[in-house]
């Protein structure tokens, strides 16, 4: 680059913003970071932060699957800091999902889904709002994230993938894998690339868990593993069509899920 750009990212400590502030200072750019703090709420919070970039990647928004209060623990942060369960269309192997698919916030009440609700309704709060005040929105859609991490906790989707192994119901299958890595490239092109608009959805991969566990056993011999067989064996389609415009050319799911389990070995959440 030949000068210097400056950006924000809000939640800089997260699993994929970390990734993005490390990609981001390897392309020269200066950046401001905000951690996970009260002010998410306050009106104002972030002005100073944003002052003088030509860009801001919002990533923080609160993780919590079972909340005792959705509302204030989930929506309004994730609503207010931001100013897919997805619709009621069946999944089966002819619909490929795309990025004109919604979530719809009714069948998130209805199954309780409170973090894709609030996931939803920022995203919706962000689009009238960048409308309403001529702001060039993009928003990136991922499905779950694994990869290797630099923080020394365990994030939410990662540990999510450790419970799968061991036979515990942590994620929803088939599993809809794409890697940090991914992510946070895709995070720094929708910025740079001229054309980038609307939504993008980022999913490398669709895979089984019983997958996953041959996968492992071929590679961790010694690592205790749940036999039980993945008995939701449907298949699902997502489209790479506008991530590929990006530029994104995701890494294969193995790939990920071995460099994550070296993370987690190294970090010493798991012995191999």
């Amino acid at each position: 680059m030949s000068e210097e750009k400056v950006v924000c990212v809000t939640g800089a400590s997260g699993y994929i913003a970390s990734w993005l502030v490390k990609l981001l200072l390897e392309r020269g750019y200066s950046v401001k970071a905000t951690v996970r703090d009260p002010d998410l709420l306050e009106e104002g919070s972030f002005d100073s932060a944003i002052d003088g970039c030509e860009g801001v990647f919002h990533t923080a928004s609160p993780v919590v699957l079972s909340p005792n209060d959705p509302q204030a623990e989930l929506i309004d942060p994730a609503v207010k800091g931001t100013l897919n369960v997805l619709n009621g269309t069946p999944l089966n192997p002819d619909v490929v999902v795309d990025e004109t698919w919604f979530s719809n916030p009714a069948l998130c009440k209805e199954s309780k889904s409170w973090y894709a609700l609030s996931k939803t309704l920022a995203e919706e709060a962000a689009w009238k709002f960048a409308k309403e005040n001529g702001i060039d929105l993009v928003t990136l859609h991922p499905g779950v994230v694994i990869g290797p991490f630099l923080q020394p906790t365990l994030n939410l989707s990662v540990e999510g993938i450790l419970m799968a192994i061991s036979g515990a119901e942590a994620l929803s299958s088939p599993y809809k894998l794409v890697d940090v890595r991914d992510v946070a490239y895709a995070l720094i092109q929708a910025l740079e690339v001229p054309t980038a608009t609307g939504r993008y959805l980022l999913v490398g991969s669709v895979t089984h868990r019983t997958e996953i566990l041959k996968m492992l056993h071929k590679h961790y011999p010694t690592l205790p593993l749940s036999e039980e067989e993945d008995k939701k064996q449907t298949t699902q389609q997502f489209s790479k069509e506008r991530a590929k415009s990006l530029g994104i050319n995701f890494m294969p799911w193995e790939v990920s899920l071995r460099d994550t389990m070296e993370t987690l070995k190294e970090k010493g959440f798991i012995d191999l």
